[in-house]
């Protein structure tokens, strides 16, 4: 098996790993034992814990990781086009650093001003919706600024044909700027950069388009093929060229989809909403959604109620490209998944039950992480655990969260989940999160009065939040708590004993020169002959001559009264380093 190459999903179980790595079950089993993990055959393990168990066996092979099934779906949706299919417009998402002006270029675009309505001034959700230009629609996707929604982008990245990268004039290129532009070329989509703020003092564009061509994004006037169009959001200059050029990407592309074909699409977002249940926005991608029409996304099943455009109102049907929600839904989506549209109601519940039974199986495991066997292996370092149950407001928002609560993880400190959930906070959370103790954090979420009541009962903290990164920077201070402190030691000088006057069990009193630093107290001390250490113990007292000191500096004389642990071999010439230990707070 020399050099080989193999290729696994996310989660892979025991018995399937052995057959690829071409060895018996058995050692793969024992191998897991040998670390502390009681494994079957059916155990699921995820990528990490396989190449861990890779490198423990010695076998000289190279796992790589399998793309998404979000992104293969979509891939697979893009390229199988009919020869019937028919022109649609272009979907959009605009992506970037946090607060470069995405929302705002937007609400320039739509006419609305949602940018001074998110909370902490950054982009949240997902939100889509259409517009017309020059009598022809375009689908705009506003993706999340905030690097905790990382997910979330990567997601808009690859449900899009064209993704307009936002850079502000006055701050160019930053971190985001590049995680989106390699999320557009990882998606295959056609990129356009708008330059913002033009108008802004210490505006450079220049800079900005030398930045880019560093990233592989050189305009057309430099020779390159990416097109870079200047505006101003506030002023709303440049806009209209803006749309033109998407526009004209959409001809160049020939952006096209089947509208003779069962709906199929992938879900935006879903959350419960008061009164009717879940609720989810679709982006339709191929086929015609309608009212009545038999949809499954995953494991969750619809017969079609509703069907409303994303300004809430009624529809009977949605055409390819365009952003709905809809209403009717047994359960709520995940965020991300595809669904699809059954003739019949017959086989579309078949559908998602097979899903949810797989679903069920799957949950049943007891899956592995790599980040849990390194603690395992890691037994020495015992990991202390922060319980937590989390409620958001919509699936995407949650998966985000929860994402960036597992990335702060240690070998010491670890966020342990107790519970999860799209809603308001309810009286089973907290009844959920009372035998643990678990904090309560809700994003973008409520809790009803008399469930506060009974949550202040139990003593369980509930914690709301409508920013991500305060959410969590409140979890990061409390896995903060947790960790253990550092000990620090600090010398504070040294004196060669002179004489010794009183030696018994529990105490010693000597006297002597200082010959290095400035003696005070509190302190301990380390008795030293030939620099090996005799013993330690604390100082009691400091004096000089017969009145207590504050401190003794080089040079000068003093007595000192050690508590000690034992009666001590103490001699003249014997050296006491004195020294300061204290605890110091460690940060995450």
């Amino acid at each position: 098996m020399a050099n080989s190459k193999i290729e696994l999903d996310d989660m892979i179980t025991v018995g399937t790993l052995a057959d690829k790595l071409l060895i018996p079950v058995s050692s793969l089993i024992t191998e897991l034992m040998k670390n502390g993990v009681l494994a079957t055959v059916n155990e699921k393990i995820d990528f990490d814990t396989a190449q861990i168990i890779v490198n423990e066996l010695g076998l000289d092979v190279e796992l790589t990781k399998k793309e998404s099934t979000v992104k293969e779906n979509i891939q697979k949706s893009k390229s199988i086009i009919s020869a019937s299919a028919k022109i649609r417009p272009p979907v959009v998402a605009v992506m970037g650093h946090v607060d470069h002006g995405k929302t705002s270029i937007l609400d320039a675009i739509r006419g609305s001003n949602n940018a001074s309505q998110e909370s902490g001034g950054i982009t949240q959700h997902i939100s889509a919706y259409q517009i017309k230009h020059n009598d022809r629609s375009i689908t705009f996707l506003d993706t999340p600024g905030h690097e905790a929604f990382a997910a979330i982008r990567e997601h808009g990245a690859h449900l899009t044909d064209i993704v307009i990268i936002v850079v502000a004039a006055d701050d160019g290129v930053k971190p985001q700027t590049i995680e989106a532009i390699r999320f557009a070329k990882s998606a295959g989509s056609k990129i356009i950069v708008a330059i913002n703020k033009i108008d802004k003092e210490g505006a450079d564009v220049i800079r900005v388009k030398q930045q880019l061509s560093e990233h592989g994004l050189t305009t057309e006037e430099w020779g390159g093929d990416t097109i870079v169009c200047e505006v101003s959001a506030k002023n709303k200059q440049g806009i209209d060229n803006l749309l033109d050029m998407i526009l004209l990407v959409s001809d160049v592309e020939e952006i096209k989809a089947d509208y003779d074909i069962p709906a199929q699409g992938l879900v935006i977002e879903a959350h419960l909403a008061k009164g009717r249940g879940p609720v989810a926005v679709l982006l339709v991608e191929a086929g015609i959604l309608k009212v009545g029409d038999f949809l499954v996304a995953g494991s969750s099943y619809a017969k079609i109620r509703t069907l409303e455009d994303t300004n809430n109102k009624a529809i009977d049907e949605a055409l390819p490209s365009m952003p709905v929600k809809i209403s009717g839904l047994k359960n709520l989506p995940e965020f991300g998944e595809e669904f699809r549209v059954f003739k019949t109601e017959k086989e579309a519940k078949n559908y998602s039950l097979d899903a949810l039974n797989k679903s069920k199986q799957d949950l049943s495991s007891s899956n592995m992480t790599g980040s849990d066997l390194i603690r395992i292996i890691n037994k020495n370092n015992e990991t202390k655990e922060l319980n937590v149950l989390v409620k958001a407001d919509v699936k995407g928002s949650l998966t985000s969260v929860m994402d960036s609560l597992k990335s702060l993880d240690t070998n010491e400190v670890a966020v342990r989940f107790v519970g999860s959930g799209v809603g308001q906070i309810v009286d089973n959370d907290v009844h959920l999160a009372g035998p643990s103790k678990a904090i309560i954090y809700g994003f973008n979420v409520n809790i009803a009065k008399n469930t506060k009541l009974i949550a202040d009962r139990e003593h369980i903290e509930v914690r709301l939040f409508n920013v991500i990164y305060e959410l969590i920077d409140d979890v990061k201070s409390e896995l903060t708590k947790l960790l253990a402190p550092e000990i620090v030691e600090t010398i504070l000088g040294k004196l060669t004993i002179k004489g010794i006057f009183k030696t018994t069990k529990s105490e010693l009193i000597c006297g002597g020169e200082v010959i290095q630093g400035k003696l005070s107290l509190p302190a301990h001390a380390r008795i030293l002959r030939s620099n090996n250490l005799i013993s330690e113990v604390e100082v009691v007292n400091l004096k000089k001559g017969s009145n207590d000191a504050k401190e003794v500096i080089e040079g000068e004389m003093c007595g000192l009264d050690l508590k000690t642990n034992g009666k001590l071999d103490v001699k003249e010439g014997d050296i006491l380093e004195l020294f300061k230990r204290e605890e110091v707070k460690r940060e995450l």
